[in-house]
């Protein structure tokens, strides 16, 4: 089992349905939902406050927890002497939010370059995790426990795993709702 690390994010709409991404300018460069790791002496709804305004500018007000999403890497042999292991998983409070402000609160961090866009014309290049969130998000789900895994990144868009289009039913894990239609 590899060490987990925790943290938060959210995914923002404002007035006009638009929501606020970030493009990672190291790695893959994919987008994806601002926000950052959990400090240990925060709460995930303070942690996400402030990760999101701390990458992208803008100061948010939170309005409820979509879910928690767990990432995990590719199962990996065990690393030779001396070497590090695999990356650990990470296990993603996020957040439904809106801005606090009309302007951004500050200018957003390097590594993050924030913009807004409208549903219908997400980029191509989502982190599932993101995909996922957003797609739960705007079909009003709460409460949502989704698992993805290293190889979902590596999968072109809509070939990943299946999100359902209808909403969760209250009480019921989004989990739930897939083993229930097998």
């Amino acid at each position: 089992m590899s060490p987990l690390t925790w943290a938060v994010a959210a995914v923002v709409t404002d007035g006009s349905g638009r929501l606020l991404l970030c493009r990672r300018t190291e790695g893959a460069r994919r987008w994806g939902l601002p926000g950052g790791r959990l400090r240990h002496d925060e709460s995930p709804a303070d942690a996400a406050v402030r990760a999101v305004r701390a990458e992208t500018g803008w100061a948010v007000e939170l309005t409820d927890l979509v879910g928690l999403y767990r990432v995990t890497g590719p199962p990996a042999p065990a690393p030779p002497a001396g070497r590090c292991g695999a990356r650990p998983d990470v296990l993603v409070h996020v957040f439904r939010a809106g801005p606090a402000d009309v302007e951004p609160a500050g200018e957003p961090v390097a590594g993050c370059l924030p913009r807004w866009w409208p549903p219908q014309e997400l980029p191509d290049v989502l982190t599932p995790t993101t995909r996922a969130a957003i797609a739960d998000a705007l079909a009003g789900r709460a409460g949502v426990l989704r698992h993805t895994t290293a190889a979902d990144a590596l999968m072109p868009p809509g070939d990943g795993k299946p999100v359902d289009a209808k909403p969760t039913p209250p009480g019921q894990r989004a989990s739930e709702q897939a083993d229930s239609k097998r």
